[in-house]
């Protein structure tokens, strides 16, 4: 069972967001929680809010045997589409700011008991 959720036009750098991707990646979710919880980035309070909706969804699916099984499977962070603006200089010259932003996908999916 996959549960999936995403956040389009986050604003920030997916470079910046991809470093507290590689983080959680393969995680379970209670692990994940924590590390974003002592993270001092700004992507991490994001990618709680993200988890969190991933795991809500996982909830409303009936195929799900129990949520403490699930772990990130699959978490990526593309780049989204980039604000340029103008900053006025000294002697009639500009400077160019870049405004990115980025789109974040994530996956969970229900760890499988090997026993026999």
């Amino acid at each position: 069972m996959i549960a999936k959720a995403s956040m389009r036009y986050r604003k920030g750098s997916a470079q910046k967001a991809r470093l507290v991707a590689d983080m959680i990646r393969g995680k379970r979710v209670e692990e994940a929680m924590s590390i974003l919880r002592l993270s001092r980035k700004s992507a991490a309070r994001d990618m709680t809010r993200l988890l969190n909706s991933a795991v809500a969804n996982a909830e409303q699916n009936p195929e799900l045997r129990d949520v403490d099984n699930l772990f990130i499977s699959r978490i990526t962070v593309d780049g989204g589409p980039v604000m340029k603006r103008i900053q006025p200089r000294a002697m009639g010259r500009a400077f160019r700011i870049i405004k990115r932003s980025s789109h974040i996908s994530l996956q969970l999916e229900e760890k499988r008991e090997t026993g026999a």
